[in-house]
């Protein structure tokens, strides 16, 4: 059956309206928030970002002016407001004061940091409790502010950050090597006062240095042998990017967008089918993530950050570094943001766009014809990293020839660490002598917005299944799949299970391959575990997306986040668990599939001073969308690099793989 997708508007219209704000935009925004009274000199704009036109009506062609969203808060009275406006019409489309008592707070300003160490080094209480661990010298004192988590005993309404205390020895020591553990300072950001100091243990601060990045640290020489790997493509990358962020890449189409709370977006990723462009997905980001500690100690009790929703995870994005961070023949695009004063702020090389040779693709030796063919695969990457507080996490999307599409989040950086209390401890692991590192978890949630050869989509759970022995199976080996259709969202909560092989299947009904089958995608799940907190704890009821692997939710415009729009100090119940209260149907319709992946991580001497990458992800494959394989009109790899059957090189085979393998020149180039 031919594939048919909603009528849409000219493409380049359609990309227009969801680009990436622009820098004139910001700057008309902010200029109208001034005007208006909403932005005045004790203002900060926690976020800034666009307000993406309902995802309907651009679909049908109906595309309005664009609008931006901002997150405001004025430092001197608290007062916190919700704006949405409108540049091109030169007015403010709505506006509410938030009620911080229930609706929670806007994320966390990067004003906050440094006040909040400015107000502790001034309180006698703190200053008290370092005098008794002989610790005097403020310049070594670093305050670490912290999300506060949810609000205690006469806390309700205040903006609250809760706070450890390193010892840095030197401007360029590693302050995380020499936790002051057992005292927690609670402060109030709007008041500027210290709530109260507790002191609740007296552990030793650790000693042993971990300047990992001090060249003479360490007593190590260089690792000697260790030659040259040298990547590029002579003739250039095969992808083609436009000023939309709209790139083009041997039959995959997508547009790349970048967001203060999110970081990178990804809007409709079609592939190309015998000409046809096919649309697979409207929508991916990182809707959030977040990190739970597992360490219940009552000066810690509260270590559970998100990163997006507290800290806007997108505003941390590193400049990437050719030949460090990106190797090859690299294109790079800027991400453009608003400062918290309104101005546009340029994060130069934050995205980081290349091809990489990934082995084998498809091979056969076939006996009978003593034919041998063969087929290298390769990926388009498209990836931005960033840096929350001690942790490091890239961010790589992969699209891949035979119409894979990965996100692979690679965790390192530093563990949060604490001073351990001694052999037996339940909930640390000991790195160096007396440095703890709490057990804690990263949880990642993917956002979805299918579209698989249209926006009337279903979800099956496929299963492996034993067949009983018997009649159909008389000898106890038949297996086969079962395949449930998912049909309203309390019955779409879904855990992993890599016992039977679980995965699920994103089908379009009403479109079929050459054999009859719906079309589809299926999604691949890690299946590890999900959020491992109690469920009448605050975490549990403020991150209840992470208590299951999957939810599935028909489109509505507003619900973007999976654990709500206003995160921080938030009491719960918030994002999903309020949207499927409803039980909508969710077969055959307008669908979103929110997807928990993750890390649980119980830190090992081998991850300090600094982690090595740890990853996590998933894989979306299409699965009966193509009428055969996808890759048989993939070339062989041609030139010098390959010797025919036969006529094995004596040598060492240094190029076995053709010329788009990566063993060539090193060499780079910024691109839109």
């Amino acid at each position: 059956m031919t594939p048919t997708t909603p009528a849409a508007p000219d493409p380049a219209v359609l990309a227009a309206a969801l680009a990436s704000p622009r820098p004139a935009e910001i700057t008309a925004a902010t200029a109208l928030l001034r005007r208006e009274g909403l932005l005045g000199p004790d203002t900060h704009i926690s976020y800034f970002g666009l307000a993406e036109q309902d995802k309907r009506e651009l679909l049908a062609g109906d595309v309005a002016p664009r609008r931006f969203r901002a997150l405001l808060i004025d430092m001197r009275s608290g007062v916190s407001h919700d704006a949405v406006v409108c540049p091109e019409q030169d007015r403010v489309v709505d506006a509410r004061e938030i009620d911080v008592a229930t609706d929670g707070h806007v994320p966390v300003v990067l004003a906050e940091f440094p006040l909040v160490e400015e107000i502790v080094h001034r309180d006698e209480r703190w200053l008290a409790a370092m005098r008794k661990r002989g610790l005097t010298d403020l310049t070594q004192l670093r305050v670490n502010p912290l999300s506060a988590g949810v609000p205690g005993d006469g806390e309700s309404g205040r903006r609250l950050q809760r706070c450890f205390t390193f010892v840095q020895k030197t401007p360029d020591d590693l302050g995380w090597a020499h936790p002051v553990d057992g005292v927690t300072v609670i402060v109030d950001v709007v008041t500027r006062e210290v709530l109260d100091v507790l002191d609740l243990v007296d552990l030793p601060v650790p000693q042993e240095d971990g300047n990992f990045h001090d060249p003479a640290w360490g007593g190590e020489p260089p690792r000697a042998g260790l030659r040259p790997i040298e990547i590029t493509q002579p003739e250039g990358p095969s992808f083609t990017v436009d000023d939309d962020g709209v790139l083009h890449w041997l039959g995959w189409t997508l547009q790349i967008g970048f967001d203060q709370r999110e970081g990178l977006v990804l809007h409709n990723i079609t592939i190309d089918d015998a000409g046809v462009p096919r649309p697979v997905l409207y929508r991916a980001s990182v809707a959030e993530m977040m990190v739970p500690y597992g360490d219940p100690s009552p000066q810690r009790w509260f270590q559970n950050f998100f990163d997006c929703g507290e800290y806007l995870l997108g505003g941390f994005a590193n400049s990437l570094e050719l030949g460090c961070d990106c190797v090859g023949d690299i294109t790079y695009l800027d991400a453009v943001l608003a400062d918290s004063a309104g101005e546009v702020r340029v994060i130069p090389q934050a995205i980081c766009i290349h091809e990489e040779d990934t082995g084998i693709l498809w091979k056969h030796y076939d006996n009978w014809t003593g034919s041998s063919d063969s087929r290298r695969n390769r990926r388009l990457v498209v990836s931005f990293f960033v840096t929350v507080g001690n942790y490091d996490y890239g961010f790589y999307w992969y699209f891949s020839l035979d119409g894979a599409i990965e996100l692979e989040v690679k965790a390192t950086g530093v563990v949060f660490t604490s001073a351990h209390p001694g052999p037996g401890y339940a909930y640390a692991s000991e790195l160096a002598p007396g440095l703890g590192a709490p057990y804690h978890q990263h949880l990642f949630g993917a956002r979805l917005d299918m579209m698989v050869d249209g926006t009337d989509n279903a979800v099956d759970e496929v299963e492996a299944a034993l067949v009983p022995r018997g009649p159909a199976n008389p000898t106890g080996t038949g297996f086969t799949q079962t395949v449930t259709r998912l049909r309203t969202e309390s019955g779409a909560q879904r855990l992993a299970d890599n016992t039977r092989n679980r995965s699920w299947l994103i089908t379009n009904p009403s479109v079929t391959n050459r054999l009859g089958a719906p079309v589809g995608w299926m999604l691949h799940p890690e299946g590890r575990p999900v959020l491992l907190a109690d469920e009448e704890s605050d975490i549990h009821r403020r991150a209840t997306y992470a208590t299951k692997h999957l939810w599935v939710t028909p489109y509505a415009p507003d619900e973007n986040y999976p654990a709500g729009d206003l995160v921080n100090m938030h009491t719960g119940g918030a994002g999903l668990p309020a949207w499927t209260a409803a039980d909508r149907d969710v077969d055959n319709t307008d669908i979103v599939l929110w997807h928990t992946f993750g890390l649980t991580h119980f830190p090992r001497p081998e991850d300090w001073p600094v982690m090595p990458v740890d990853s996590a992800g998933f894989v979306l494959k299409p699965y009966g969308f193509f009428g055969r394989n996808p890759t048989l009109d993939i070339p062989p790899s041609g030139g010098d690099h390959c010797h025919p059957a036969g006529t094995p090189d004596p040598h060492h085979d240094h190029h076995c793989g053709g010329p788009d393998h990566h063993d060539h020149h090193d060499h780079g180039k910024a691109g839109a």
